[in-house]
């Protein structure tokens, strides 16, 4: 019993349902409690930045062939680019077997006002505006040149010596702080519900459940074989990162847990240096689950209008998304830009269509985050393996232990750097 009391799975999960229980019952409350929830991501954010700078830069430097990272990054944006490409099509494929749209009221999208998102799809997809959008990929890009600057440097070592300790302090602040992850999932929770409401599924809630499908076929098919391309076990992976998961979920965030995951990626035996470019990397290039919904999303549209779509349109679908999915994280509401500009390169789906989305997006972006959150870890362990910077050893230690993680406050609080 004491050990459950201590498991940090079990209070996220029951704050989960607590919240869950809070915006069905007493809406009005539950929707006060938004800035438990984005405090705490909030919160969490501030790490990100110094995790990505201090791990890649010490990954570097003590990598010593720098070719490697080149290589290795390299292998990382084709990886990206394959498998999301793989979830674009899936995402098409189920739509057009399940049929989504067909049967939906258009009521609901009289008189709704999406011109924040259409003004912004009229710009078009900037590579220079996403990257001055994107902290994530600015630090990325400063760690990897101030990593290099590192390894050719006379002092290399001093520096070493001095980051190292920080590194080390920043995780144990970290893991004080992962001790209040189940307060922001029960804000997230409780708001969510609370300002949206069940009830907001019913309409949609063909569409919810093509996509939550959809997405699980996506994890357990297509990761699951990825990963038994190197014989290493999906479900113990998701054992393994099973607080991180609660976490996305409650918060609809993968940013609350990012630096989580990139701790225990590093821990199962995935070399620093992979993790510190692949993980940071991969939050904009390999949105799995964005990619897997804005297709869904597209074709739910078109059918819901009875728009019958030409192969050359299919065509556009992908190529757009191809490359605009790419830009869907780390802003706001960009994923509902990203389908007005879909849907303005088509040119044929009505876009005030985008009303019937806004509704039910907010719950549709918990499987979105924890497909992205998934697709991350399995590209980072598959690009340590092959490149043989793997230590199966350290995974299997890992995974053996997993119920160690029971005495999480206990671990926490004794964390010592």
């Amino acid at each position: 019993m004491k050990k459950i009391f201590s498991n940090l799975t079990f209070w996220v999960l029951t704050a989960i349902i607590s919240g869950a229980l809070l915006g069905h019952f007493k809406p009005d409350v539950a929707v006060e409690m938004q800035p438990l929830g984005t405090g705490f991501i909030e919160i969490v954010k501030l790490f990100i930045a110094p995790i990505i700078f201090l791990t890649i830069s010490l990954g570097i430097s003590g990598m010593g062939d720098l070719k490697k990272v080149g290589k290795v990054g390299a292998k990382a944006l084709i990886y990206f680019e394959v498998v999301t490409t793989f979830a674009l099509l899936i995402g098409l494929a189920v739509s057009y077997i399940l049929v989504p749209g067909e049967g939906v009221a258009t009521t609901a999208t009289a008189g709704a006002d999406v011109s924040k998102f259409t003004e912004a799809a009229e710009n078009g997809f900037s590579m220079l505006d996403f990257l001055k959008s994107n902290f994530t990929i600015q630090v990325l890009l400063f760690s990897i040149l101030f990593g290099i600057f590192l390894s050719k440097f006379s002092g290399k070592q001093r520096v070493v010596d001095f980051l190292t300790p920080i590194s080390k302090w920043v995780f144990k602040v970290l893991h004080w702080v992962m001790i209040f992850a189940p307060i922001g999932a029960f804000g997230g929770m409780a708001y969510t519900i609370g300002k949206y409401g069940i009830d907001t599924l019913l309409p949609l809630g063909k569409l919810m459940v093509t996509v939550y499908v959809t997405m699980g076929l996506f994890i357990f098919i297509v990761l699951n074989l990825i990963m038994k391309s190197y014989k290493i076990s999906l479900w113990r992976f998701l054992v393994y990162i099973r607080e991180e998961l609660l976490i996305v979920l409650g918060t609809s965030s993968s940013e609350a847990a990012l630096p989580s995951l990139m701790e225990k990626l590093e821990k199962m035996g995935c070399s620093r240096s992979v993790v510190g470019l692949v993980v940071p990397a991969g939050y904009s290039f390999n949105l799995d689950g964005t990619t897997i919904y804005l297709s869904m999303a597209t074709l739910f549209l078109a059918q819901v209008y009875g728009v019958e779509l030409e192969f050359s349109q299919i065509l556009t679908i992908i190529g757009v998304l191809m490359v605009t999915s790419k830009g869907a994280a780390g802003v706001t509401g960009s994923g509902c830009v990203v389908l007005a500009s879909t849907l303005t390169a088509l040119q044929v789906i009505p876009i005030e269509g985008l009303a019937l989305l806004l509704g039910v997006d907010r719950f549709m972006s918990e499987a979105r985050a924890i497909t992205n959150f998934i697709g991350n870890g399995v590209a980072t362990i598959w690009i340590a393996n092959n490149e043989n910077d793997f230590d199966r050893n350290a995974m299997e230690l890992a995974f053996d232990n997993v119920q160690s993680s029971e005495d999480i406050f206990e671990d926490n609080i004794n964390y010592k750097p």
